[in-house]
């Protein structure tokens, strides 16, 4: 369910991962646009409820995980981050050559 939402955040801004905007990158700033406003669905709720945002005077934050379940939920969103820009990659150049380059 949260995946889910997280891979239609990512496939709207495919044209940002392909002009080198990394995935994980992309992840933070979706969990963090989540985190600052009002929860209005289950999957922002549980996002609410395992993942908090802890920001410095600098305006860096950091994702803390508030539970064992929070560390899952956070580990497997950035494992998946990873795979889908393996997988904008591998798209991106099955039809190049090698002379492209």
């Amino acid at each position: 369910m949260i995946l889910a939402e997280f891979a239609k955040f990512l496939q709207n801004n495919e044209q940002e991962i392909i002009k080198k905007k990394s995935c994980t990158s992309l992840l933070g700033a979706w969990i963090k646009s989540v985190l600052e406003k009002k929860p209005k669905s289950n999957i922002e709720k549980i996002i609410h409820k395992e993942i908090t945002l802890a920001k410095n005077k600098v305006g860096d934050y950091l994702l803390v995980a508030k539970s064992e379940s929070g560390r899952t939920l956070t580990n497997a969103l950035y494992n998946f981050a990873l795979s889908y820009e393996q997988h904008v990659l591998k798209k991106w150049l099955q039809d190049k050559k090698p002379s492209d380059f």
